[in-house]
Order: structure tokens, then sequence, then C-alpha cells
């Protein structure tokens, strides 16, 4: 009969420190997370790769259908990412077409920019 009571009434009162110690904990990280989330998009707001497109080429906003050697830019503003493709070594950069979305986090730019290079690189045709 009394051993229910007194175990209960011991693990509460240490429960009480521990629930002070974890808002220190949950402090922390996002003071953490603040910095990391600024890091990515100091470091570079755009990604470059190049590709060779596939049969069919990649479908641009500007100039329709672009085909051979391209770099593919995927570039992070004001958190919408755009992707767009050039000639190699060419000037102009062209939208490609459907290629544009909002990020919650600029670190997914890296992530996105996988993506379409993924979908957009055809070396093989």
């Amino acid at each position: 009969m009394s051993d229910p009571a007194t175990t209960p009434a011991a693990p509460t009162d240490p429960a009480k420190p521990a629930a002070a110690e974890a808002p220190a904990a949950t402090e922390a990280p996002p003071t953490a997370e603040a910095p990391a989330a600024e890091q990515p998009a100091a470091a570079g707001d755009s990604k470059s790769t190049d590709i060779v497109a596939g049969q069919g080429g990649v479908m641009t906003d500007e100039v329709g259908v672009v085909t051979g050697d391209l770099t593919l830019r995927s570039e992070l503003s004001a958190g919408t990412v755009v992707v767009k493709v050039q000639y190699k070594d060419a000037d102009e950069w062209y939208a490609v077409t459907g290629a544009k979305a909002t990020l919650k986090d600029p670190a997914d730019l890296e992530a996105v920019h996988a993506i379409a290079v993924g979908i957009l690189n055809r070396p093989e045709g």
C-alpha cells in the first residue's frame, strides 16, 4: 500500500528538474540551426553543372528547345529557385520551362539542382 504511493512521489521530484533542463536544450538547437540555414545561402545562391541534352533537348521559355552541350544553373533568390540553361560557354541564359519552385530551406537548393541534372543530363541520348 505505501510502496506505490512512495515510488511515484520520488520520481516526480526528479522529473521536474529534468523538465527544466529540456527547455535549455531546446533553446540551443534553434540557435545552432539559424546559422546553419544562413550558411548555405551565404556560401552561394546558385549551382552549375555542365550537361548534355537528351533527344528532344531542353524546353526553355525564351527560345524554345535547346540541344547539345549545355550548362545548367539553379539560382535561388528570395526563396524561389529557377533552373536555367545556356549553351556551354555562351553569354545568354534561358529559363527551363516549368522549372521554378519555392524553397522553405535554402539548403534544399543542392537537392533541387541534383534532381534537375538527373532529369536533363542525357549524354547517351
